[in-house]
Order: structure tokens, then sequence, then C-alpha cells
């Protein structure tokens, strides 16, 4: 049985962060609502979210969530690192003041993530030496930012970035110091992306400090590489579902984790459509699942 562990869902299934248009109509208050019905203890912070954090903590008090983490894009290899610098100051006060303990970093850096028409797999970037060295060195500033707050970053390996397989997750925990970095563990993103997430998270599992579970509908991932779509246009064809609903095998995940001796966040994270799949019931699925294969 898992020790400190607990269980959050992200509101990117109510309400994309990427495409607005999808959930624009429903509410902040429906979603920390529904997420609070479905049995999580948690969430990531979405755009609707409330910045004040005095109004932000009593809504999810009254609901009994507590904030795991939010996104933070930085561009260590693209811009000047004061401009990042000084945005992830602000991110990170702003976590600190909710509680949390570890920041979600993704270097966005010619990312194609957020293009609708760029094919996902045939022009993803690829950093070169000198955009390396400036990741590594801006990522441990980062690290040493969010270490004076007794935080963490947790690095988010992402489709459509130069962070993405597994070769490039391994060189980036071969460069950066642990002391500095942590690994964020998205089993979607490595499934989606062809490579053996368990091999990833064996590997890597003394770095690993912050999980997403995402669950991955395999022949649209399929359709996705053949039709040279978009990571935009992937989401909105469903490509993501949640944890019990693809084809993930998500028990020796748990079992993995649970030997290792996990502690922090789970955070089911499935961007789809919620006109598609209505996103209470899907958060239920989900619950459902993961106390059946791990018992929380």
């Amino acid at each position: 049985m898992f020790q400190d562990v607990k269980l959050a869902i992200a509101p990117i299934g109510w309400t994309n962060d990427d495409m607005p248009e999808l959930g624009g109509e429903i509410t902040f208050e429906q979603c920390v609502s529904e997420m609070a019905l479905a049995g999580f203890s948690g969430s990531e912070v979405g755009n609707k979210y409330p910045r004040d954090t005095e109004v932000l903590k009593k809504a999810l008090g009254l609901r009994g969530l507590e904030i795991a983490s939010a996104w933070f894009s930085a561009f260590l290899t693209s811009k000047p690192y004061e401009e990042t610098t000084k945005a992830f100051i602000e991110h990170r006060d702003f976590l600190y003041e909710m509680g949390a303990k570890v920041i979600v970093v993704s270097e966005q850096g010619n990312s194609i993530q957020g293009q609708m028409e760029t094919p996902l797999f045939e022009q993803k970037p690829v950093f070169t030496e000198e955009e390396w060295t400036l990741l590594v060195e801006g990522i441990h500033l980062l690290g040493d930012l969010a270490a004076e707050k007794g935080m963490k970053i947790v690095y988010h390996h992402h489709m459509g970035t130069g962070i993405q397989t597994a070769q490039e997750i391994d060189r980036l925990m071969t460069d950066t110091d642990p002391k500095k970095v942590s690994l964020l563990y998205d089993t979607g993103h490595l499934v989606f992306s062809g490579e053996n997430h368990l091999h990833v998270l064996e590997k890597h599992m003394d770095r690993i400090h912050h999980v997403h579970l995402k669950d991955v509908r395999i022949d649209v991932a399929n359709e996705v590489r053949e039709g040279k779509l978009s990571f935009l246009q992937a989401v909105k064809e469903g490509v993501f579902t949640v944890p019990g609903d693809g084809v993930i095998d998500f028990k020796p995940v748990f079992e993995k984790l649970e030997g290792a001796g996990y502690k922090g966040w789970f955070v089911v994270e499935a961007e789809q459509d919620p006109a598609k799949a209505n996103p209470l019931e899907y958060a239920l699925k989900a619950r459902d699942y993961i106390r059946e294969q791990s018992g929380l």
C-alpha cells in the first residue's frame, strides 16, 4: 500500500489550456466541484483558476482540494535567461503560497506542441549542442530558484518538444544535477512517442518526484503518425484518455512506484474534448480504475 501518496486530477479534461474552445463553456466552479465529487483530493492549475491565492484557497478548501503543481513554460534555449527566470519566480511564489512542493517545467524553445498544422513526428524539434548547453545551465538556475522555497522542479518530457524520447530524457538526466532537477514521469507521452514507459520508469526511478497518469488510444496514435497530424489535432481526435480506458496496463506502473517508495502526487491528466468525453464521467472512470489497480 502506498504511503504519502495523494491523488489529483488536472483541469485540462474540463477546459484545454492550449485550445480554450474545448470546454470553453465549463466554469472553474463546475470543474473543481466535479473533481471533488469524483473522489480526488488535488488539482493542477488551469487557465480559469483564480490567481488570487486567497480566493483560490477558499474555493478549493470548500471542496477539500489542494494544488499539486502547475505547468511552467521555459524558453531557456530561445530567449534570454532573464525572461524565463522572472516569470518563473512569479510562478514559483504562487505555487509556494498554494502549498505545492514541486513545479512542473517544460522547455518550449522551438516547441511545436501548440501549432495546429505542424506534423508532430516529422517536425519534432531536436536540440543542437548549443541548445543543450543553454537548457542544462538554465534548468540548473531554475532548480536553484525552486530550492530557495524548499521546492523541486520536475521536468515534463512532452510530445512535440526537444525532450520527448527516452534517449532525450536519458541525456537530460545525465547532464543535470539530481539535487537541482527532478523528473515528471508521464505514461501517456512516453507511449504516444513510441517509448517503453516501464524502462524509463525503472531507469530514472530515483529522479521521479511527480507522476502524470495518462492513457493512450493506440489506434488514434497510429493514425496521427500515419496521417502526419499535429499534437493539437491528435488531442482533438482523442489520442489521450484516462487510465483504464486505453492501451496501458497501469498495474506494473503502480507496483514499481510502490516498491520504490514513491511519495508525492499522482495526477490524472488526460486532455480530451469534453464534448466527446464527459469530464465527470471520465474522472469517475479513472478514480475507480486507480482504486482497483493500486488500492489508493
